[in-house]
């Protein structure tokens, strides 16, 4: 059984037996080529939720009506993104063995790779939809496998064919998006067409991986990889109170990264963020 975190998201102190999501942070960032800094998100994100209502006006809806239990974050040694990947994993699977939604604060992008495989292990026919302004499917970066700029490609290496969808994409080299075509659903720059998206996913199990570069730098420039074109929170939004609706049954929210926004105002916008989302688990 997991033990209560001593600082908690939201003042998410509900007991781990009655929590029906259970949060836990990956502060790791050590593939980022860019902007370092995402290893900071969890704890900025917890320190400054005490400023964010509890309340949503966007769905009527309270977590304090919402049972979510916060366990911290794990330990992750740095150097060695196999090891990360594999302790990840472990928690992962821990939370999904009972009967729980595991909710990842990342922490750069490769994390997701760790809680997709115990996903995939416990829903073999586990389907990905992967929100983001980059496509993520090199199959390798500066020679390495294991990176946030691989991770999208390591997770088809699992699910295969006809298992990835993929929202908001808008950077990516000219390779990425010529294997896209042959290999996984790509919907570039917005969220247009997205009625017959959800028709495809509808019963499936479905991992949701978060990148909040999506959003556009202009409301959200803490993150490593800041990429213009982005939607905005209220395009997001929308998105999520939709795909919560669906058989969500572990998912993430990756790449803020404070230090890029010393004004809060990013991390502030993470936050609501991940507010709206685990209230649009409440739908169900």
């Amino acid at each position: 059984m997991l033990k209560e975190n001593s600082e908690t998201f939201f003042n998410c102190t509900c007991p781990y037996e009655k929590a029906k999501v259970v949060i836990f942070g990956a502060p790791y960032d050590g593939t980022m080529s860019f902007r370092p800094g995402a290893r900071f998100a969890p704890k900025a994100m917890r320190a400054d939720s005490y400023a964010l209502e509890t309340y949503s006006p966007y769905q009527d809806k309270d977590l304090i009506h919402f049972p979510v239990f916060d366990s911290g974050d794990v330990e992750l040694p740095f150097g060695n993104p196999a090891a990360v990947l594999s302790i990840i994993a472990r928690r992962t699977a821990a939370i999904i063995a009972e009967n729980k939604l595991p909710l990842l604060i990342g922490g750069e992008h490769l994390v997701t790779l760790g809680a997709l495989q115990a996903a995939y292990a416990h829903y073999p026919e586990l389907c990905l939809v992967h929100i983001d302004a980059h496509a993520d499917l090199r199959d390798s970066y500066l020679g390495e496998k294991l990176s946030h700029a691989t991770v999208v490609r390591r997770a088809w290496d699992i699910l295969g064919d006809g298992r990835i969808w993929q929202l908001g994409i808008r950077s990516g080299d000219r390779e990425e998006f010529i294997w896209a075509m042959r290999h996984t659903n790509l919907q570039k720059f917005d969220f247009s067409g997205l009625d017959t998206v959800f028709r495809q996913l509808q019963g499936k199990p479905l991992y949701l991986t978060l990148d909040l570069d999506v959003l556009d730098p202009g409301y959200l420039p803490g993150t490593g990889t800041p990429e213009a074109g982005g939607v905005s929170f209220t395009d997001l939004l929308e998105v999520l109170i939709k795909i919560g609706a669906l058989n969500i049954v572990a998912c993430d929210i990756v790449e803020l990264c404070p230090p890029c926004d010393m004004s809060g105002a990013s991390t502030s916008l993470a936050l609501k963020v991940l507010r709206e989302l685990i209230l649009a688990f409440a739908i169900k």
